[in-house]
């Protein structure tokens, strides 16, 4: 089973109507945050790391559960932004993301739901004023923003979640 861990943030007072935003930083380890209809956004990480017994696709199964679920609780997802990784350090790495990218984006289709991928210096510039920031920078400006991420994985999914918010899916 998936191993979920979570924070919750008011951006603001609740506003009725508001869309509903997901962004996430693919990985066995993936990071989310969601704008709620309230104005509430509440963030968190999963890991979709499969046991020794799991076959291959499992860590998608569990995703598009996952993502089943989200939507079920959330209500329904209006977009989700997603960091757009060209560059991957290993091949498992790459691998594991394809999938993932493959599984949302055929979810979100299949759900009508709108999807965009933000270039990673996109995100980090956005966030830290810088394209190449590390992680811990990362994790200070989610911070310095009100938020208290558990990883880097959560602290992107916030940067993107921002980005989306702030500039409109880019549309300045």
């Amino acid at each position: 089973m998936a191993h979920v861990s979570l924070t919750s943030t008011p951006m603001s007072a609740p506003c009725p109507g508001v869309p509903v935003v997901l962004a996430l930083d693919l990985g066995t380890m993936t990071g989310w945050a969601l704008q709620a209809a309230d104005g509430l956004i509440t963030s968190g990480t999963v890991s979709f790391r499969p046991s020794r017994y799991d076959g291959g696709g499992i860590r998608y199964l569990r995703f598009r559960s996952w993502l089943d679920q989200l939507a079920h609780d959330a209500g329904a997802i209006t977009a989700i932004h997603f960091e757009e990784v060209r560059r991957h350090v290993g091949t498992d790495a790459a691998h594991v993301y394809g999938g993932l990218l493959a599984t949302l984006t055929s979810w979100a289709e299949t759900a009508g739901v709108a999807y965009q991928g933000v270039p990673v210096g996109t995100i980090k510039r956005h966030a830290t004023g810088k394209g190449n920031a590390n992680k811990d920078a990362m994790m200070a400006a989610a911070r310095a923003r009100g938020f208290s991420p558990a990883d880097d994985n959560e602290a992107d999914a916030i940067a993107i979640l921002l980005w989306a918010l702030e500039t409109r899916g880019g549309v300045q």
